[in-house]
C-alpha cells in the first residue's frame, strides 16, 4: 500500500471501523470473467459502552453498476462481543465478473444496554491491476 493513500473508516457512535483491500491474482480468470479480492475489517470500540455485532448487511457494486446485497448473521461465523478498548479483526473475500468494483454496508450491534445500533462500513474499492484509471 502507498503511504499516503487512507484506509477507508467510518465511526459510529464510537465504534469504528475500518477496510483494507487487496486484489488476488492467483484466485482471478479473466476469461471466466472472475477477479478475486480479498478485504480486512477492524472493527474498534472507541466507546465506554460494550457491544455485540448480530448481523452484516454488504452492497457490492462492480463495473457495470450491478449491485449484490449479502445480509447475515454476525461475521465469518461469529457474533463477537467488543468490549471499550478492544478491536476485532477478520478478512474475508469477494469474487467480482468484472475488473474493479466497491463495497459498503452495516452491521448491527447490540449495545451492553439494550439498544441496537446500525454501525456504517466505509465505502471501499476493489481494485485490479487491469483497471484503467
Amino acid at each position: 500500500m502507498i503511504e499516503s493513500e487512507k484506509i477507508p473508516e467510518a465511526i459510529t457512535a464510537g465504534i469504528k471501523v475500518q477496510v483494507v483491500s487487496k486484489f488476488i491474482p492467483e484466485h482471478t480468470n479473466p476469461d471466466i470473467p472472475r477477479y478475486f479480492f480479498a478485504y480486512w475489517v477492524t472493527i474498534t470500540n472507541v466507546s465506554d459502552i460494550t457491544f455485540k455485532l448480530l448481523d452484516r448487511h454488504w452492497e457490492i457494486t462492480d463495473a457495470l453498476g450491478k449491485l449484490e446485497v449479502i445480509d447475515g448473521e454476525g461475521v465469518i461465523g461469529k457474533q463477537p462481543t467488543i468490549k471499550p478498548g478492544e478491536s476485532f479483526s477478520y478478512n474475508s473475500f469477494c469474487p467480482l465478473e468484472t475488473e474493479f468494483g466497491m463495497m459498503t454496508g452495516h452491521y448491527q450491534v447490540k449495545q451492553e444496554d439494550g439498544h441496537f445500533l446500525k454501525v456504517e462500513i466505509p465505502k471501499f474499492q476493489l481494485l485490479s491491476p487491469f483497471t484503467v484509471n
